[in-house]
């Protein structure tokens, strides 16, 4: 029997393939390996010194896996090293200071600052100072020790299992490297695919899917400007793993369809130019269906690549949709109107013909993404060979530094820096934590309250609200779980198993899904404390837990409000490095005018100024998104940010399509033609986006403007644009130099309001 005939709404459905994909990732398997080094080292201590010595050193497992994350092999070691380093000295203080309260409580504060102030190295130290904590913190749930010799050697257990468990991970990201690559590929792919099913609703909407009406249908930069500001995020953490050290052949196809994923991206981006322009035209509605079509087919393509790769087959060969993308750009040109007979009829004719011109760019546009889908294919199918300059230069500038660097602690001695903030208010919440717990009938239990703080109080509200409602949730649901397994009186094998297993689901799922890994964490905390000290009634413990939980909540939420860093803050640097990036853009891209001198270090000045201006764009839209759970009175201008975003990633358009034209039809264009205007276009646009440029000339009020429909790009340049038959494409790329001056100019003006309304907030007491 088809076991899919069973269920027909699950296997085989998109839930089937979601699951699937989740069971099948790089952090679900970096998960398990973790998870599986804990099993490992827990038993070989506990097998070789006893139960208590293999629980200590599960406890210096559990604070050294913390910062174990899919990443390279170069610096692997000094990175997992610096946890034990910091949080085995730690722990036995923690051990010498247990029968001594008041102590014990300043010592947690000191230690709380200390080890928070790993924030300042950002998403690197971050999980370093997590881990340092939960040492400090698990330290607390066992029992008092006897005298000086007893706490010795809990420490001693306890790094035992930090050290061992240091090289376990070097060891297994060795083996296990060749699959994150794999892995990281695939999921660069399906991020891309969605990204695709995006613009495709933007260019027409699904006809099966309800037609989005209303300020729905306005939102779509907010929501592509998300999804950019995601795949960032995601591309940089597989640039890390696939560009380093691509010696061998597979890997350097891997990274070669890195390579090409990134020029899909610019092509999207480009992609979007002219759509509002040729939406509102009758007679363009069956080719825009097609082409929203078309879009989608890629996606597809694109999702089965990535799963042919996670279940390790090869994949089939993408459809070549050449032929129906030039059949809609012949289509688009059919709507060019006939010769008018008087005035009113000449202007709106000449409106049809330059919304078929445009809209027959649209189609040759969405070609270049045809040919990036055939050489993704050929790339993953081994019948095309990688570009190996490209990807050797890629590796070397591409990867994030991996040494320690002592910057980030020099700098971060002024009281305006986040990570200093963050680390005195968690210092001061798990001090009045552990004081309130103190004091409660179930005192003994004080780890769990102060647990939730730490995993609670983020650097930033919005998230420490999101951790809050999150953690409570999951900790009543893991308890249950825990309170009914501890009920059943396991033997000590099967507590280690659940451990082990719970451990590995939290860890894999904390940075994506935080529900799974609180209910997850809540078990394994449980079920380890049972273990490091078996007092207490199981059914007990669930009460406890979750009033512990709930305690620790309210304290982390409360001490958020406490020197706070709100975005505002950040933002005004946050939309400097945009206009700087996006300056340094312009230069690099239109650099490459020189048709005849473009070479590899040109080339990958390019790159790096790309990455910046894209890596700069989507921090200040993730800042903008956690502003808007801020109180409104500290809130920055959120209006004018989007509008700032929508204006930067049209200027993004544009030079990206400059940039396609340049590199992909240099024998369409008229060199001694675009040469001065390509040089004019930018410095005016380094002009404009300098921070000390003069405001810009007078000129009559625009219409009301919104991030979809910016006025610098509703006047056209007067230039006629070539018909489509013609081979010259100049007049082409003379428009976009056109309405790139026109966005550099309104992003400018956005940059000057948004800073003024944060400099007169931030003028005003909170």
């Amino acid at each position: 029997m088809n076991i899919s005939a069973l269920w027909p709404g699950w296997l085989g459905g998109q839930r089937y393939q979601r699951a699937l994909r989740m069971v099948l990732s790089s952090y679900v398997l970096n998960g398990a390996l973790c998870a599986i080094g804990m099993l490992l080292i827990s038993a070989f201590v506990r097998g070789v010194f006893g139960a208590d010595a293999g629980a200590t050193a599960t406890v210096g497992v559990m604070a050294t896996l913390a910062p174990d994350l899919v990443g390279p092999r170069r610096g692997k070691l000094a990175y997992m090293i610096a946890s034990p380093l910091i949080g085995v000295p730690l722990f036995l203080a923690v051990q010498l200071l247990h029968k001594q309260p008041v102590e014990l409580g300043v010592f947690l504060v000191a230690a709380t600052f200390l080890s928070f102030l790993g924030m300042a190295w950002g998403k690197r130290g971050a999980p370093v100072a997590i881990g340092v904590m939960l040492g400090v913190i698990f330290a607390l749930s066992t029992a008092p020790p006897q005298d000086t010799h007893a706490a010795l050697a809990r420490a001693l257990y306890c790094g035992l299992g930090s050290l061992l468990y240091v090289f376990y991970s070097v060891l297994v990201n060795l083996l296990a490297n060749g699959r994150y690559r794999t892995q990281r590929t695939a999921e660069t792919l399906l991020a891309l695919a969605a990204l695709m099913l995006t613009h495709a609703r933007r260019i027409a909407p699904d006809e099966a899917a309800q037609p989005e009406t209303g300020p729905a249908a306005t939102q779509g930069v907010s929501e592509l400007l998300n999804q950019h500001a995601t795949l960032a995020t995601l591309l940089q953490a597989a640039r890390d793993v696939i560009l380093e050290s691509p010696r061998t052949p597979r890997r350097q196809r891997l990274a070669a369809m890195l390579l090409v994923a990134l020029e899909m991206r610019d092509y999207l981006v480009a992609g979007e130019l002219d759509l509002d322009r040729v939406r509102p035209h009758p007679g363009n509605e069956a080719v825009l269906r097609g082409l929203a079509s078309v879009y989608r087919g890629m996606a597809g393509d694109l999702a089965r690549m990535a799963d042919a790769l996670l279940l390790g087959r090869e994949p089939a060969p993408p459809a070549d949709r050449g032929e129906p993308l030039a059949k809609l750009a012949k289509l688009a040109a059919a709507n060019l109107p006939p010769p008018a007979m008087d005035s009113a009829d000449s202007a709106n004719a000449n409106a049809s013909d330059h919304a078929a011109r445009l809209l027959r760019g649209v189609a040759l546009r969405i070609t270049h993404q045809n040919s990036a889908i055939l050489q993704l294919g050929a790339l993953a199918r081994g019948q095309a060979l990688p570009d190996l300059n490209m990807v050797r230069n890629n590796w070397r500038l591409f990867v994030s530094p991996t040494a320690w660097s002592l910057q980030p602690f020099f700098g971060l001695w002024h009281w305006q820096q986040p990570a200093l903030r963050h680390a005195v208010r968690a210092a001061l919440a798990m001090g009045t934590g552990y004081a309130i717990a103190t004091l409660l009938p179930w005192g003994s239990h004080a780890y769990w309250v102060l647990l939730t703080i730490a995993v609670v109080l983020r650097g930033s509200l919005a998230q420490t609200l999101e951790r809050r409602n999150q953690r409570v949730a999951g900790a009543l649901v893991g308890s249950l779980l825990a309170t009914g397994l501890l009920a059943l009186h396991p033997p000590a094998w099967g507590l280690l198993l659940a451990v082990t297993a719970a451990q590995g689901v939290a860890h894999a799922f904390a940075p994506r899904r935080y529900l799974v890994a609180a209910i997850a964490a809540s078990v394994m905390g449980l079920v380890q404390a049972h273990i490091l000290n078996t007092s207490g009634s199981p059914a007990f413990a669930l009460i406890e837990r979750v009033g512990d939980t709930l305690l620790g909540a309210v304290i982390a939420w409360g001490f958020s409000y406490v020197l706070p860093s709100w975005e505002r803050g950040q933002l005004a640097k946050l939309v400097r490095r945009t206009l700087q990036a996006l300056s340094l853009h312009a230069r690099r891209s239109l650099g490459l005018a020189t048709l005849n001198e473009i070479d590899t270090q040109t080339d990958l000045a390019w790159r790096l100024a790309r990455r910046e201006a894209y890596d700069a764009l989507s921090e200040l839209v993730l800042a903008t998104q956690r502003s808007l759970s801020e109180p409104h009175a500290v809130r920055p201008p959120v209006p004018l940010l989007e509008l700032l975003q929508g204006h930067s990633y049209q200027l993004l358009a544009q030079l990206s399509a400059v940039k396609s034209l340049l590199l992909l039809r240099p024998e369409q264009l008229q060199a001694e033609r675009i040469a001065a205007p390509l040089q004019q276009s930018a410095a005016r646009i380094e002009a404009a986006l300098a921070p000390d440029a003069p405001p810009a000339a007078p000129a009559p009020a625009p219409p009301e403007t919104t991030p979809d429909a910016p006025g610098a790009e509703e006047e056209d340049p007067p230039a006629t644009l070539p018909g489509p038959f013609q081979q010259d494409t100049s007049p082409w790329l003379l428009r976009r130099l056109h309405l790139a001056e026109g966005l550099a100019d309104q992003v400018r003006e956005n940059a000057r309001a948004v800073l003024t309304a944060i400099e007169t907030s931030t003028a005003t007491p909170d």
